[in-house]
């Protein structure tokens, strides 16, 4: 049947849809608002407005939905099995924002949020940005229910700015919050691939771009689960921490950074970090060539919910 997004009788099993026709809902999953029999749900927080350059990552969850049409009808690669048959995921459409309250963005974020990791069945949530400002609300509604959460932030900078004391409307400054607030600990958190300056680190540990480039993704992943320990985190990905050859669709992009094979053959060597919840977030198809940067970010949240499979299958 066509559009299976609409018309999937349960949350599991491959769609008829051609993967250039139907709706576009991630992967192809049904849209639903109820989560009760779902094991991951797939939501889109289309806000931009926290942006310090170029604007546009309010497509994002679009773009990153429409990229994924292709990654319904065959066995999920590397994983080597349809991971939908066995994981029940839910695309719970798009988080609701008031454009003219700015003040108010980050508590409907939270709220929202809360509503879906709360539920009884306690869902995961695969967050689509939207700027990296969205990280921050996400991080409070998960530390609500985890406590301070061990942070695992790939990106291109460390987004530690100053926030005024206040939760800021700025992609740049949430790491701020978040250390002020303890919602994340930061001495069990970590930031993969950053190739800026910024005037503070909160004791978080860093793999710069450039040591990253030296270094073998196992050798990585080890520091990566010996830093958080391996629970409670919180994964993070900034699409910017590709080098801009493999994502150009982003609103602050740096050279220098890994290339997508690399990206996911780390993500493929975190795959036992016990994960609570996850985003992929800045995707600014206005800027993209032939969807690359789309592609790339609906692909590293595929392989986080192949993880996520893997794990509950143990």
């Amino acid at each position: 049947m066509q559009d299976n997004a609409f018309t999937a009788q349960d949350l599991h099993g491959k769609s008829s849809d051609r993967t250039f026709a139907g709706a576009l809902s991630f992967a192809r999953r049904p849209y639903s608002k109820d989560v009760s029999k779902a094991d991951a749900v797939v939501w889109g927080i289309p806000l931009d407005t926290a942006t310090s350059n170029r604007p546009g990552a309010r497509f994002g969850p679009r773009g990153i939905r429409a990229a994924s049409a292709i990654m319904d009808n065959d066995p999920q690669y590397p994983f080597g099995a349809y991971i939908f048959d066995e994981l029940s995921v839910v695309d719970y459409g798009d988080c609701h924002l008031g454009y003219a309250r700015q003040g108010e963005t980050a508590q409907m974020i939270v709220e929202q949020a809360e509503a879906i990791i709360n539920a009884p069945n306690a869902p995961y949530l695969m967050s689509l940005g939207g700027d990296h400002f969205v990280t921050g609300a996400l991080l409070k509604a998960h530390a609500a229910k985890f406590g301070p959460l061990s942070l695992v932030q790939f990106d291109a900078h460390q987004d530690t700015w100053d926030d005024g004391g206040t939760f800021a409307v700025d992609h740049g400054a949430f790491i701020t919050t978040a250390v002020r607030e303890g919602w994340i600990d930061p001495g069990k958190s970590i930031q993969i691939g950053i190739r800026t300056h910024a005037p503070e680190d909160f004791g978080i540990e860093i793999i710069d771009g450039l040591t990253l480039d030296t270094m073998d993704v196992e050798a990585i992943a080890e520091r990566i689960y010996e830093r958080t320990g391996g629970t409670n985190v919180y994964m993070t990905f900034d699409i910017d921490c590709l080098d801009p050859a493999y994502a150009p669709g982003t609103g602050t992009p740096v050279s220098g950074g890994p290339s997508t094979a690399t990206t996911l053959r780390l993500l493929r060597a975190c795959k036992n970090l016990q994960v609570v919840g996850s985003d992929v977030v800045e995707v600014a198809p206005a800027y993209d060539h032939a969807e690359i940067t789309s592609i790339a970010g609906s692909t590293i949240a595929m392989y986080m919910l192949g993880n996520l499979w893997e794990r509950r299958r143990g």
